[in-house]
């Protein structure tokens, strides 16, 4: 705690007595080339007087500013694709690549997990949520144990969403 203390000037006065006082120097204050600072010094060093230095300001003729234009242009956003989803039944979890493939390729999956065991089931449909998750799709669950992977920027027709409930 005392390092701490003395670290952030807090100690006793004691601590502080080998420092000499720098109060009656005067302060430089500006850019300053390095002519000009030794100059300085060795006026404030033989105790002569000390003329105010300006600061120098250099503008550049070369740049000038220009005052912001509305642009106005609005750009539409890309319309939603209609694509035709691909059904994939997994029989193990290295099946999930193809699906994982197919939905990067911007491509509706279909997960049909109809007699595949729970935990794999669990498994496979953990991975696939991760997937719709990185990939800014959604999932969605047509019926008991069939999903769709749906990419973002694709949509199902209405047509192929009934088909698939039925």
């Amino acid at each position: 705690m005392k390092k701490l203390m003395m670290w952030l000037g807090l100690g006793p006065d004691e601590a502080y007595e080998g420092y000499e006082s720098r109060g009656d120097e005067p302060v430089l204050r500006g850019p300053l080339s390095s002519t000009e600072f030794a100059e300085a010094r060795a006026v404030a060093e033989t105790g002569g007087t000390v003329s105010p230095l300006h600061t120098r300001t250099k503008v550049s003729r070369s740049v000038r500013t220009l005052p912001a234009e509305p642009t106005g242009t609005v750009r539409p956003l890309q319309p939603a694709v209609t694509a035709k989803p691909t059904t994939v039944s997994p029989t193990s979890f290295d099946d999930v690549q193809q699906m994982a493939d197919r939905f990067m390729a911007k491509q509706p999956v279909i997960v049909n997990l109809q007699g595949v065991e729970a935990d794999l089931s669990r498994r496979i449909i953990d991975f696939a949520s991760g997937v719709c998750y990185g990939g800014l799709g959604q999932m969605e669950r047509i019926t008991h144990q069939v999903y769709l992977m749906t990419p973002s920027d694709v949509e199902v027709s209405e047509e192929d969403r009934r088909r698939l409930a039925d």
